[in-house]
């Protein structure tokens, strides 16, 4: 150590190290950087088509529940209007026929049995015809007793015509 110059050199030589050691280390940062920068741009880029593919499946499948449910209330609406114009010509149906009644009773308090009872027969609907069937032929048997208790007792009358339409209603409400 004469005169210093080899710890000077020393000393630079160290610091041109630690300069170049800083230098690569930067570099490797910088490079490090960038490359995760590129795979974050890529993965962003991913995750839009993704979401892209996800909204128009999710839309499509909306579309079709929404396809399906228009088909199902379309048809309870439909129906429901066939049931509620079923259920206004059988109330129509009922209508004339209890007017039927009430004039076939008018009639056989005037004294007009067989008479009103054919005109009430003939005025009532023949929606269905076995059923109307069963209560013409109850309509037949009951006028033979009616004629025989008619010298006897009008009001046994009465009571055959209420039996008559009590049987009538209960078989059209049952279908």
């Amino acid at each position: 150590m004469s005169n210093g110059n080899g710890v000077t050199a020393t000393l630079t030589e160290a610091a041109e190290n630690v300069r170049e050691t800083a230098s690569d280390i930067g570099v490797a940062i910088s490079v490090t950087a960038g490359e995760v920068v590129d795979k974050a741009k890529r993965a962003a880029g991913q995750m839009k088509e993704r979401v892209a593919k996800t909204r128009k499946k999710a839309k499509q499948t909306i579309d079709a529940n929404m396809k399906k449910a228009r088909k199902a209330v379309k048809k309870s609406v439909d129906n429901a209007k066939k049931t509620l114009t079923r259920a206004k010509a059988e109330a129509a149906a009922l209508k004339k026929k209890i007017a039927a009644e009430k004039a076939a009773r008018k009639a056989v308090a005037g004294g007009k049995t067989t008479t009103a009872k054919k005109a009430a027969a003939k005025k009532a609907p023949a929606k269905k015809t076995a059923v109307k069937k069963v209560v013409a032929k109850k309509t037949t048997a009951k006028k033979t007793v009616a004629k025989k208790v008619a010298v006897k007792k009008p009001a046994a009358k009465k009571a055959t015509t209420k039996k008559v339409v009590r049987p009538a209603k209960k078989a059209v409400a049952r279908k």
